[in-house]
């Protein structure tokens, strides 16, 4: 899929022996990653002209759509199984399930011997498993992969209970680590950062409104920092423009991924609140920056990097904005703690958020799996 972490995945197999093929499994285009990647792109085709009704009867019946739409266009499953007889692979990664696991499940069952990894990222299992259509999808494809990497241990537990028997590949961050060598000029010590940072997701998952109201509720207290918000959705643009909030807002994608690092190594605090992740990839930056995170907790994931009182502090209900006023207040009223977070984020960001370490993961992932044969 188009998307940062599966680039920052391909580049750590740069300068290896493995042929690598993309495929652009959800038809938008070329990905910006090391040329010696040969990609599948732009395969889309209709094979009758578009009928009138079709995006209604995608909308409000997928399942009867997703019969039927082999008939009016090539499919992932089609494309995928021309590629695999072209090229004959001796693996098939997917990253991520609904978008990229899915549309491509007839194929991969065609070919039983054919090995398939999976990487569960966000909320691929966690949030879909509560509705009937997508846990039938997801049981599927779990029954199907040979291997699973998965970026907590929450998900490794939850993909056995729903079916999962293959060979299970550790756990890696879904960004696979940072050079932290390189970040640390971004760095300005604690006694010098006077912003507070707060992810601005508002969508099904993320709840950064209501960040947004208990800073509002807070604005004597924190009168002394600067609210800076980044990734901002258009609700939290608005409420911030309607209630005159003194507040530097950053659209999405308005903020490069080094511009973002930059900001967060200045941080004192950062607040993320959202009803369903993996382990946060922003939640791991902030922390190899060295800015204090507070930070929502669905399903126990964060837990396993954040010892609530120690390096952080813990959202257990993100709907509560009163909960998150009080972990603010908490944060900003205790400079010693602040002190010691950083040193103990730092020391984490060393031992398990490493570019270097992390790439040698990656790379044995694949090696793992030539041991298998």
């Amino acid at each position: 899929m188009q998307s940062i972490h599966a680039i920052r995945w391909i580049e750590n197999l740069q300068d290896t022996s493995h042929e690598l093929y993309w495929f652009d499994v959800l038809g938008r285009g070329k990905l910006e990653t090391i040329d010696s990647v040969c990609q599948f792109t732009d395969w889309k085709k209709r094979k009758v002209i578009q009928i009138k009704g079709e995006y209604f009867l995608s909308k409000k019946y997928p399942d009867v759509y997703e019969k039927i739409i082999p008939f009016l266009e090539v499919t992932a499953n089609e494309k995928l199984e021309q590629i695999i007889k072209e090229i004959q692979p001796d693996v098939v990664h997917s990253f991520e399930m609904q978008g990229c696991s899915y549309p491509i499940l007839k194929t991969m069952n065609k070919f039983p011997k054919l090995k398939w990894i999976y990487s569960c990222w966000g909320s691929d299992l966690y949030y879909y498993q509560q509705f009937s259509s997508h846990l039938k999808k997801i049981k599927q494809v779990l029954l199907r992969v040979d291997f699973l990497h998965t970026d907590c241990k929450r998900d490794y537990k939850l993909a056995k209970t729903l079916g999962f028997k293959g060979k299970f590949l550790g756990i890696i961050p879904g960004g696979t680590g940072y050079r932290i060598d390189d970040l640390i000029k971004y760095r300005i010590p604690i006694v010098e950062r006077k912003i507070i940072l707060v992810k601005g997701y508002q969508n099904v998952f993320g709840k950064g409104i209501n960040i947004v109201k208990a800073l509002e509720e807070l604005q004597i207290e924190t009168k002394d920092y600067s609210i800076v918000i980044f990734g901002a959705h258009r609700e939290i643009v608005d409420y911030v423009d309607k209630n005159q909030l003194p507040y530097r807002v950053y659209h999405r994608h308005e903020l490069s991924q080094d511009e973002l690092l930059e900001l967060m190594g200045k941080a004192m605090i950062y607040i993320g609140n959202n009803v369903s992740d993996g382990m946060p990839n922003t939640l791991l930056e902030v922390i190899v920056m060295g800015a204090f995170p507070i930070q929502s907790n669905p399903g126990g994931v964060t837990e396993e990097i954040i010892h609530h009182g120690e390096n952080g502090f813990l959202i257990e209900n993100p709907e509560i904005v009163n909960e998150i006023k009080d972990l603010i207040l908490k944060a900003i009223s205790n400079q010693i703690l602040m002190k010691k977070a950083f040193e103990i984020n730092i020391d984490i960001a060393k031992k398990r958020l490493d570019y270097g370490a992390n790439r040698i993961k990656v790379i044995g992932i694949y090696e793992n799996i030539k041991r298998c044969e």
